[in-house]
């Protein structure tokens, strides 16, 4: 490789770069995990409850939940934002939007302004929890795909377990401080979230996507390290662009309709892993966890005290599918934590029920395996969504699976309050029962994409057998040479694949897609 010119040395490429993409990315889940968790504490602490005079149960599950509201409309509208504006527009837009709903809790008069700042914050949420995904599994090598996207996960446990620590020592501040304060730190952070994103790269595949394709060409030689004779890098620009071109004059459009259609079985995927994320109790933890301690004998900043604790843990458990995800793979990792996660509620319900003097250490040591196991497992499931998906409709099928995470959010936010006063410790075992539900979806339906590029994800889910077979059912009807030249474009289409099942690529024989070459413009 030639030495690095002087505008090269002057910026980040290469693993320098992509890492630093990470830790940007990361960022933005740090900013929707500290604004999940900040209200677990918050809401506990005495002057918070006497300024919102002792508040009902349903009038805490509002306050925590209604942020879901905001985030369910943009969600939804994310993807149409994300392909109109960009993934590094989207991402700013987001960041000023969450900072503003910031303020607007840090300096409530009452209920009611709490409520529309957290429906603000919300809206900004929903763009970020969206985007983020997409920008980071649009950057991201197909080999450290899985790597980079539970870092950003870890970024997000991070900024839950910060707002824990932070909600725990303002609780000795004796004044409305004790919680204006951590509400104040939302806009910090939303404030540097959008002066960064000013100056990271856009993805590469949405600017090819919109025929920047200069500006997306050189985004990819900076990430393979700056060179943009780069013959690696030159194939993935021409393997994304060809991409881009065969969709084009496809005539495959765009539209919500178009992608129901056309992708319905990934879509669909896409939200159940959302949807079960919520449903297998995540939130009852992270928004409540010191509700859920009091309830098993924890008192006051003790139950803040536990919930710091097992906060550090879960951090902890986020780090292992770093270094696993990529190795053992998807499905693997989401079967055992549902197990793990199943059992560990299931025990958490049965020792509330028998309520013995050793019952809140043993709830304690339930809830952090319980959120080691989602740590390790479900929580990085954002990144599956964005992968199963074509680049044609992946930012409108990510905006529903996200407003499918952000409509089951608001669900179990909202009625965990009232269902930990009706049914008590049943909660837990209802939550281990949707565990048992995921394990057997992801068993029987989720294909394995470890290591498979974003441009061949069409394989997985045996959509180019099923176009081949269209197309032998079309050639029997024509000529002999037509069904010649429907052969030899389909062999164009996927060289090396014919000796290649579908089962031997979901197996990870790879020898197959090692000889992959992208359709050309002269090979139809």
């Amino acid at each position: 490789m030639p030495p690095a010119s002087p505008s090269t040395r002057s910026r980040l490429v290469g693993q320098p770069l992509l890492y630093a993409i990470s830790v940007f990315a990361s960022l933005g889940v740090f900013l929707f995990g500290y604004d999940q968790g900040v209200m677990s504490g918050v809401i506990t602490g005495p002057y918070f409850r006497k300024y919102f005079n002792e508040p009902t149960a349903i009038e805490v599950g509002t306050m925590v939940a209604v942020l879901e509201i905001g985030a369910f409309v943009t969600s939804v509208a994310a993807g149409r934002v994300g392909d109109t504006l960009g993934r590094r527009g989207t991402l700013f837009s987001g960041a000023v939007v969450f900072a503003i709903g910031g303020a607007i809790q840090t300096f409530t008069p009452g209920f009611w302004v709490m409520v529309v700042g957290r429906i603000i914050s919300g809206l900004g949420v929903g763009l970020l929890s969206t985007i983020v995904p997409i920008y980071q599994s649009e950057i991201s090598p197909p080999n450290h795909r899985g790597a980079l996207a539970c870092m950003e996960f870890t970024g997000n446990i991070f900024g839950y377990a910060s707002s824990v620590w932070i909600d725990y020592f303002c609780s000795f501040i004796e004044s409305d401080l004790s919680w204006r304060i951590p509400l104040f730190i939302q806009c910090v952070i939303g404030a540097i979230l959008a002066l960064g994103s000013l100056v990271m790269p856009e993805s590469p595949r949405w600017l090819i996507d919109v025929d920047r394709d200069e500006e997306g060409m050189r985004v990819i030689a900076d990430l393979h390290g700056g060179d943009p004779e780069d013959l690696v890098a030159k194939a993935e620009f021409q393997e994304i662009k060809d991409r881009v071109t065969y969709e084009r004059e496809s005539g495959e459009g765009r539209t919500y309709a178009v992608m129901w259609k056309r992708y319905k079985k990934r879509v669909l995927l896409a939200m159940s892993s959302q949807a079960f994320a919520q449903l297998n109790g995540i939130n009852v933890i992270s928004y409540y966890a010191p509700r859920v301690f009091e309830e098993a004998g924890w008192i006051g900043r003790d139950a803040i005290l536990m919930t710091g604790i097992n906060a550090i843990i879960y951090i902890l458990s986020t780090l292992p599918p770093w270094y696993l995800v990529d190795r053992w793979g998807r499905r693997f990792i989401l079967l055992s934590g549902a197990v793990v996660m199943a059992l560990s509620l299931g025990l958490t319900g049965w020792w509330m029920y028998i309520d013995v003097p050793e019952t809140p250490r043993a709830v304690v040591i339930c809830v952090i395996v319980f959120n080691a196991a989602f740590g390790y497992s479900w929580g990085p499931i954002p990144l599956y969504p964005p992968e199963i998906l074509p680049l044609s409709v992946r930012a409108k099928g990510v905006s529903l699976s996200t407003a499918t995470n952000w409509a089951f959010n608001f669900l179990v936010g909202e009625m965990t309050p009232e269902l930990q006063e009706l049914i008590e410790w049943r909660l837990y075992p209802m939550h281990g029962f949707f565990c048992v539900c995921s394990f057997i979806l992801v068993y029987f339906l989720y294909p394995e994409t470890k290591g498979v590029p974003l441009e061949e994800m069409d394989a997985v889910f045996g959509e180019e057998e099923l176009e081949e077979r269209l197309e032998e059912e079309e050639s029997e009807r024509a000529s002999l040479m037509s069904r010649r030249s429907s052969r030899s474009r389909r062999s164009a289409r996927l060289p090396g694949a014919s000796g290649q099942g579908l089962v031997s690529r979901l197996l990870g024989r790879t020898d197959g897609r090692a000889s992959y070459e992208p359709i050309r413009d002269g090979d139809e």
